[in-house]
């Protein structure tokens, strides 16, 4: 480049008016290679002037042999104004073109996984557990349905995510409630989304869930199983994190006015299963699902006919069609509460009776209590 020539200083007083060419045509090339290089031109040049800095060469200097500083630190409405806006301009191009090609990067690798997913699918390379727990589905597929309503629509809150072990069997028992079964799923994106060591869920279903058409499959694709001892022991014994809701229907299907009173919790056999695993009880309070439909009637002769424990009657459903069958938009709070050991007691004390019905008491009371003072906190239940 020509304007890049060092030109010497006796040269300069020679050619006389030189010094009046504008900066910015012979900065291009300083301001692309930096302040070194500039600082390096000056010395250069004084050195062929004779070496030793005078007062007459300082005075004899051109001013554009000094002006590159500007070039690199261009100040607004200055004499280079309009090549330190274009130096600007390009620079921002540069930077946004890595972040263009990392979104289009990004977007290849999903559409990538995507058809790995297919066919993957397609071909029937995928694993499937003995209970027909399908752990890829479930992360790519169904939590990512279940998301916009755990997320936008129940906007649930999670407390207490820390009290569930990172690794290792547990039992987590919550109470139940809302006509239709919602929280355990709730609960169960809670804990794949918010734990630390995104553990997963294996929830225990009444018999009623395996016995309906689609229901059944894709509970068991959630990795639910049958609510029986057997199936609660051994995956409790492969370190497996177990939910059960003792309740049963009996808390599903309560009318509104008993709404937070929890009922009955059986015969106390999830804390057997616990003690025979040596598992922590992990009590679980949620709040919120009672008044997704608020029940205010129950149509027992239809329930019978159509083989139902109930056939719930709410202010919407059935008088609006399926438009009634719309849950509303509670503002729902689950809290986990600290662990309950039971590997310091005897392999024998799954056979006591009394220590069955005092630890099942205990969990009941943990939840009860802490569902009082969750609604004195809630300050409505839309928001």
């Amino acid at each position: 480049m020509a304007d890049a020539k060092v030109i010497p200083f006796d040269d300069d007083r020679s050619r006389g008016g030189g010094a009046q060419r504008p900066a910015r045509r012979r900065g291009v090339g300083s301001r692309r290679q930096g302040g070194e290089k500039t600082a390096a031109v000056v010395r250069g040049a004084a050195g062929e002037s004779g070496g030793e800095e005078t007062e007459e060469t300082r005075s004899a200097a051109p001013v554009h042999a000094v002006q590159p500083v500007p070039a690199v630190t261009p100040l607004p409405g200055g004499a280079g104004g309009s090549g330190a806006q274009d130096d600007v301009q390009v620079t921002g191009e540069e930077s946004e073109a890595p972040q263009d090609d990392d979104r289009a990067g990004g977007l290849e690798r999903r559409i990538a996984g995507g058809l790995a997913f297919l066919r993957r699918r397609i071909t029937g390379d995928y694993e499937v557990d003995d209970f027909g727990y399908d752990a890829e589905l479930t992360d790519q597929v169904l939590m990512s349905l279940l998301r916009p309503m755990y997320e936008k629509y129940f906007r649930v809150e999670v407390k207490g995510i820390g009290n569930i072990p990172s690794d290792g069997g547990a039992l987590i028992v919550a109470n139940h409630s809302g006509t239709l079964p919602l929280d355990g799923l709730m609960m169960q994106v809670a804990v794949h989304d918010h734990h630390p060591d995104g553990r997963h869920l294996r929830l225990l279903a009444a018999d009623l869930v395996f016995v309906l058409p689609v229901v059944n499959e894709l509970a068991r694709k959630l990795g639910h199983t049958l609510a029986c001892a057997e199936d609660a022991e051994r995956l409790l014994g492969q370190g497996e994190l177990v939910g059960v809701m003792p309740e049963g229907f009996k808390g599903i299907g309560k009318p509104f006015g008993e709404r937070y009173k929890l009922q009955r919790f059986g015969r106390g056999g999830f804390v057997s299963t616990a003690l025979r695993q040596g598992a922590p009880i992990i009590p679980c309070s949620i709040v919120g699902a009672e008044e997704i439909y608020p029940m205010i009637g129950n149509a027992k002769t239809l329930a019978r006919l159509l083989g139902f424990p109930y056939f719930p009657l709410t202010p919407t459903f059935p008088w609006l069609g399926p438009l009634g069958a719309l849950p509303l938009p509670t503002k729902w709070t689950i809290q986990f509460g600290e662990p309950i050991p039971t590997d310091s007691y005897p392999p024998e004390a799954a056979e006591d009776p009394m220590l069955m019905f005092n630890l099942t008491d205990q969990v009941r009371e943990q939840i009860q209590h802490t569902l009082y003072k969750l609604l004195v906190q809630r300050r409505s239940v839309f928001f």
